[in-house]
């Protein structure tokens, strides 16, 4: 009897909140790893394919485990107390802070932890202001680096029917290996995490998982700013609306191969449809960056000699996805969608219908050219919970698929990437995970024979950030010991194979296209990393982390071949350059700390 009270309590808080619109970033690694314990360790019952969560779904989430408090152990109900606690406003009261000043019901200023909260006594509207300032000092044989950021985060909600937010993070790095002499070209910024900068339309991004940015000009080091935010409207079944927030699509601990957040966040217009606890929409139309120049457009600059000159404009490039979750029994949620890049002068109405299959009107457009038609893919993502404290997982992108490829005698290969993975966690001691990830991507996945169409975003993988031909292996070990601390052992270790032009048709001698060459057959980059990391959340939205990394990355000079395609081919110190920024060639030892409000 107890059990049915506990399930029809949660159906009905799930059915009556409203479902404010306002993600929760995947920065706040503390909450997400929160959450994803009570959902393995079987407390909670939620799908984890399709993130960023919002800040409701996660109050949601948190306030049906704290119907099922006799299922934690005592850090959990301290974690639990603590992150109800930080998201108080969306429960409709006042955060508990150490050292502020307020009334209790309508506002408060919290200085401890910086933070200003207002809500109107009949809670039609709520608004919250926090400060963003972090330092984190990097250390090798190298050198020293020392990474800087400074903003703030504003999120309204109005009516229980309109969500604003917006943050802005001004982030820069500076260390000696950054100044100019670094640079392919110095008039573009530096790039600690992804590697040299060339042209700023034509650049090549390290192969890590650090997200992707657009450095500004700078002499010191690396400069860029973050802008986020946008405006949902939404009612208790779902959420519409126009944002810029990072997206990831698949189970993954480490990288995603379907969307893994990897590239720069881009403006997009999105609907979320959650009419019950056992399903769930997504899609979204995005406006990405191609950084291919339109040689027929460009701006007429006049100069102070009398010339002309010619500021030549990317191509427009445009993405549509869709995403549909299913969790029709507590032990499995699977998720399957398709998309579709183009690039056309304008958008494309037939792209914003949201449940389309995308390819098939990519038919009705291009076909009648009898020229190449736009880039679509398929992607499927599944979790399975067979016993309390297992999750297994696994992701499936497919850019083309052939039965017939798959007979033995057929030479050609899919152009796909799958990746698989566990997670056993809190057994038999509790607060202990042991996480296991797996990814290979085959030849010509996320590239494109156009080189507008590719599956990137200012030139980075919007999918695992190794791209084609690429094979990675991740583990990780973390423990709990306290309330808000995360201790975390994990090693990675990355391969890329040959690099492969994209070419249609057929040689000379008659063999066909990139498809049919031998995937994962020679290594021209690996990196292997050993990292140990401590985070601890002191108090709501402060943070102290530290780490220390060994890591080797080497690469092979591919400088011969027969193949009848064109190849990327290069010494052993050309792929280091291009897939490694210098501060982690060889083998290093790179010690971090770090402290923040915000992240």
């Amino acid at each position: 009897m107890k059990r049915l009270i506990t399930i029809l309590f949660t159906s009905l808080v799930c059915l009556t909140a409203s479902a404010q619109a306002i993600p929760v970033s995947m920065q706040y690694t503390q909450v997400y790893d929160f959450i994803d314990e009570l959902i393995v360790d079987g407390v909670i019952c939620r799908q984890s394919i399709v993130q960023p969560y919002t800040r409701v779904q996660i109050a949601q989430m948190l306030t049906e485990a704290q119907t099922k408090d006799s299922l934690l152990n005592n850090r959990q109900r301290k974690d639990l107390d603590f992150f109800l606690n930080v998201f108080a406003l969306e429960r409709d009261t006042m955060m508990r802070n150490y050292v502020q000043y307020s009334d209790g019901r309508t506002y408060n200023l919290s200085l401890a932890n910086p933070q200003f909260s207002y809500m109107t006594k009949n809670k039609l509207f709520k608004m919250t202001i926090e400060p963003l300032l972090g330092m984190e000092l990097y250390g090798s044989k190298k050198g020293g680096i020392i990474k800087r950021w400074w903003g703030a985060e504003i999120r309204m909600d109005i009516a229980k029917h309109l969500s604003i937010w917006g943050s802005l993070r001004d982030i820069s790095y500076n260390g000696s290996l950054l100044r100019s002499s670094y640079f392919v070209n110095k008039n573009y910024g530096a790039r600690l995490n992804q590697g040299f900068v060339g042209n700023v339309y034509s650049r090549t991004s390290a192969l890590n998982a650090e997200p992707g940015t657009q450095y500004k000009e700078a002499e010191y080091g690396g400069d860029f700013s973050d802008s986020r935010g946008g405006i949902m409207a939404y009612a208790w079944f779902g959420s519409i609306g126009v944002s810029r927030e990072p997206v990831k699509w698949g189970s993954s601990y480490h990288a995603s191969n379907i969307l893994s957040a990897h590239s720069p966040a881009v403006p997009q217009f999105s609907i979320q449809i959650t009419p019950c606890p056992w399903f769930q929409f997504d899609y979204f139309h995005a406006w990405l960056i191609s950084n291919v120049i339109d040689s027929t457009n460009y701006y007429v600059e006049h100069t102070v000699d009398g010339k002309e000159e010619r500021e030549y404009r990317p191509y427009n490039k445009f993405m549509a996805a869709n995403m549909f979750t299913f969790t029709p029994i507590k032990y499995i949620s699977f998720s399957f969608g398709n998309s579709i890049v183009y690039a056309e002068r304008n958008v494309q109405a037939a792209y914003f219908i949201p449940f389309a299959f995308f390819k098939s009107l990519d038919h009705l457009l291009t076909k009648g050219t009898a020229k190449e038609n736009q880039n679509s893919q398929a992607f499927a993502s599944i979790a399975i919970y067979p016993t309390d404290h297992l999750k297994l997982y696994g992701s499936f992108f497919l850019d083309e698929f052939k039965f017939d490829r798959l007979k033995k005698s057929n030479k050609e290969r899919n152009p796909i990437s799958y990746l698989v993975g566990f997670n056993w966690s809190g057994w038999p001691v509790r607060g202990l995970s042991l996480k296991g990830e797996f990814m290979r991507s085959y030849i010509a996945t996320y590239t494109h024979s156009i080189d507008v169409l590719t599956w990137q975003s200012n030139s980075f993988f919007m999918g695992h950030y190794l791209g084609d031909n690429a094979q990675s292996i991740f583990v990780e070990a973390a423990y709990k010991p306290i309330r808000g601390m995360s201790v975390k052992v994990s090693l990675l270790h990355d391969t890329k194979y040959n690099s492969y032009s994209y070419l249609r048709g057929k040689g000379n001698d008659g063999i066909s296209n990139v498809l049919k060459q031998k995937p994962f057959s020679k290594p021209i980059y690996r990196n292997l990393e050993l990292k140990a990391e401590c985070i601890y959340e002191v108090h709501p939205n402060m943070y102290a982390r530290a780490s220390i990394t060994y890591n080797h990355a080497q690469a092979y000079d591919n400088i011969t071949s027969s193949l009848p395609i064109a190849e990327d081919t290069g010494t052993a110190q050309y792929y280091l350059n291009k897939f490694c920024p210098e501060y982690y060639h060889g083998r290093n030892v790179t010690a971090m700390i770090g402290f923040s409000f915000g992240f």
